[in-house]
């Protein structure tokens, strides 16, 4: 269950600036524009943690004068104001400060520590050693201690309770306090009314050597609901650094070439268009622009996902973050930093990640109707016991009981004790799951849209013409191919490892940016490349070959290897009844052909980035649920907007961190093995919420009768706890605990890898 209020632990003081905001000046030089009269401006509001949370930002920024709209991302707990020209965007963050919601503008560069998480596994700790020692003095106390000893063992528990409870509990204090001071309620208000009535009506028993003290119930309660909590923000927190990542393509600086010769390294940020720009090899192209002087090869799998290399001359157009391979060139920007390929990926990224946050999880709906019950529940007992004459001590602790044994600590651990024992499953299959919501969202998906190169296939070229090579031949090319990483030169090497010693002894080898290789031996030279620049009369031979003094000596054939377990993996999702879409930045001929190979039926080639998150939104649009699987740095806003999805081990490092899951194997048996297990987690999670609200059903009449006390109650508590713990590890057995489907996707997956 999540946190559904906006304070966690002791909320971190807010940036300088934070309570009157920042100016309008700041704040305009951190915007952008994003067209017809509108800026956007990004602000990080740390306290967002949960689907009211959002609502209430978002309704609360939508109401300041000429604000167009906004949207929060959960994931990142960034809110994206839209705003009209003329407005004054300073009230922004007053505005949310407000109402309980510290904001500050948002750096994407910074690195910020996970403090919640160490916060609550500090507070975890504590409460556990706080209920361990305080159940030590309770057995005594329940073994039938005398009055003087039962007085002295209730003040030794009052005195580990009270430092316990402060420290551990504000993560619950703090969350309520700040929604109840704001005019709202959320699941903590119950939570901590029932430990400080607790804690207050055991002290006053403990002071006046009453027979009953509860602290133990206080502290434990405590100890589970930080156990659900801390799981589940483990969770949350895996889908938080893809938009980093990509952020980390963009250049820090690049060389200036001023009118007058003089160069000069400037920030990214002070690039302007027209600027001419020198890149050396290996680097990455810092703006959107042209290359005016140099030959080399750009590696542009960000652009089109492709491994392939695309040959960059005078004339071509680069885009930023793309990466320069083999020669220095001079470009003239086209676009200023925020305003390139790059930052559009990245605000592409930030919309789609946010989109995907406003999925409400199952457990965020059920605590969504819980909190009023209880309080109803509470408020009405404790009413009825005084207007039967039952006395406020007497009243108090019935309420107190009711407030504990409906408190929600099993539906706390229902679904994060799930998705944990799950995660663990799918490691054991070579799955790894980064963010719990999507192995909810995985199990409504109807769709599936691969991507072509490094999904379907490995994304890894190998020479299939190898045979029909001369050996002496191949070993010569292979000996030269050895002085390169381009994609075709290290396919021709790894072809002919063992034939290498064939080889003459080279005079001089070296690489021409965007042609080839050039070497020299015995009086004649050879080249391996393009056929146009090796060959004296091409002759309308393309592609790679080799060459001596200009003439053909061998001719090499490329091809992408099929992915194993493609086939096998493409029949299943049919057989499930799930939809089959390929969509690729590759040529539309190949992509033509892979479909037709492995019974594709809808299919797409020559995409860009934004064309395929188009072709996402095109098929919500049509009521479709989308599991994405792709790799490449061009897939990550696709993955981003999907609603789930998949990627390789073997992908880009930001196409990993879009990913909902990563499998670590090379089959793609992976795919209709992660559906399987989460359907299976599903089927527990329901089962788990079920008996968490079973068990208040039947245990809640005889609490508000009177027949619980606090210490029955918090016995009881746990004890549902125990069983939605147990429930869940069912799971984990060596079949899974999962229906026949689970079991044989599973089956499939490991046979596959």
């Amino acid at each position: 269950m999540s946190c559904c209020g906006p304070a966690t632990l002791a909320l971190a003081a807010a940036p300088a600036g934070a309570q009157g905001g920042p100016s309008r000046e700041e704040i305009v030089l951190a915007s952008h524009r994003i067209g017809e009269g509108l800026w956007q401006t990004d602000l990080s509001v740390p306290a967002v943690h949960c689907g009211a949370c959002m609502r209430t930002v978002e309704n609360a920024l939508g109401r300041i004068e000429g604000v167009e709209g906004a949207r929060v991302n959960l994931s990142t707990r960034r809110v994206s104001v839209r705003w009209r020209e003329g407005a004054d965007p300073s009230a922004f963050v007053p505005t949310l400060a407000a109402i309980g919601y510290p904001a500050h503008l948002d750096d994407p560069a910074a690195d910020e520590r996970d403090e919640t998480l160490s916060g609550l596994v500090r507070a975890l700790a504590v409460a556990g050693f706080g209920a361990m020692n305080i159940m030590l003095m309770s057995v005594a106390v329940w073994s039938g201690a005398e009055a003087g000893a039962r007085d002295l063992f209730h003040l030794i528990s009052a005195a580990i309770a009270l430092p316990t409870i402060a420290y551990s509990g504000r993560v619950f204090f703090s969350s309520a306090w700040n929604a109840l001071s704001h005019g709202r309620t959320n699941m903590d208000v119950p939570i901590s009314i029932g430990i400080l009535i607790a804690f207050g009506m055991s002290l006053y028993d403990t002071l006046n050597s009453g027979a009953h003290a509860y602290f133990d119930a206080a502290v434990s309660l405590i100890f589970f609901l930080l156990i659900g909590r801390t799981l589940d923000h483990v969770m949350r927190e895996r889908a938080r650094t893809a938009v980093k990542g990509l952020a980390r393509f963009a250049a820090r600086g690049v060389h200036v070439v001023h009118e007058d010769g003089r160069q000069e390294y400037l920030p990214l940020a002070e690039i302007v268009p027209g600027m001419t720009l020198m890149v050396a090899a290996g680097e990455r192209i810092p703006v959107d622009g042209e290359i005016i002087a140099g030959q080399s090869d750009v590696d542009c799998s960000l652009v089109n996902g492709e491994s392939l290399p695309r040959e960059a001359g005078p004339g071509t157009s680069v885009e930023a973050g793309t990466l320069n391979l083999t020669g220095p060139v001079t470009m003239r920007a086209r676009a200023a930093a925020k305003d390139s390929f790059l930052a559009e990926m990245v605000r592409l990224m930030e919309a789609t990640e946010g989109g995907r946050s406003r999925y409400r999880r199952l457990a965020d709906r059920a605590a969504s109707l819980y909190a009023p019950f209880v309080h109803a529940a509470a408020l009405v007992t404790f009413v009825g016991w005084m207007l039967v004459g039952g006395g406020w001590h007497q009243s108090l602790t019935v309420a107190v009981a009711v407030l504990i044994i409906t408190c929600p600590c099993a539906l706390a651990l229902a679904v994060p004790m799930v998705q944990v024992v799950a995660a663990r499953r799918l490691f054991e299959t070579g799955i790894m799951v980064k963010d719990g919501g999507a192995l909810e969202r995985i199990t409504e998906v109807d769709t599936v849209v691969f991507d072509k190169t490094g999904t379907l296939t490995l994304g890894a070229l190998a020479l299939t013409n190898a045979g029909d090579i001369a050996p002496a031949d191949l070993a010569v090319a292979a000996a030269i191919a050895t002085h390169s990483h381009h994609p075709h030169a290290r396919a021709i090497a790894a072809a002919a490892q063992d034939r290498v010693r064939l080889a003459p002894v080279f005079d001089s080898v070296g690489e021409h940016p965007g042609l080839g290789l050039e070497a020299t031996a015995a009086g004649h030279v050879y080249r391996l490349g393009r056929a146009a620049w090796a060959l004296s009369d091409a002759g309308g031979i393309t592609g790679t070959v080799l060459s001596r003094d200009g003439r053909l000596v061998a001719a090499f054939a490329f091809a992408d290897r099929l992915r194993p377990g493609a086939q096998q993996a493409v029949r299943a999702l049919k057989a499930e009844g799930l939809g089959i879409v390929l969509l690729s930045g590759d040529r539309s001929d190949e992509v033509l052909r892979l479909a037709a190979e492995l019974g594709i039926d809808e299919c797409a080639g020559d995409l860009v980035p934004g064309d395929k998150v188009a072709a996402l939104a095109a098929l919500a649009a049509e009521g479709r649920k989308v599991l994405m699987v792709g790799d490449g740095l061009n897939d990550a806003p696709a993955l981003a907007a999907a609603y789930a999805s998949m990627a390789p081990a073997t992908a880009a490092d930001i196409g990993r961190n879009a990913a909902d899951f990563v499998f670590l194997r090379e089959g793609l048996g992976a795919v209709p093995a992660a559906l399987g297990l989460s359907r299976a987690a599903q089927v527990l999670t329901r089962q788990n919420l079920a008996l968490a609200l079973v068990y208040n059903a039947i245990a809640l009449p005889f609490a508000v009768l009177g027949f619980v006390t606090p210490l029955v109650a918090a016995v009881a508590m746990s004890s549902s706890s125990v069983i939605v713990v147990a429930n869940a590890l069912r799971l984990g057995r060596a079949d899974g605990g999962a229906p026949e489907p689970g079991r044989r996707a599973a089956r499939v997956s490991e046979a596959q890898a």
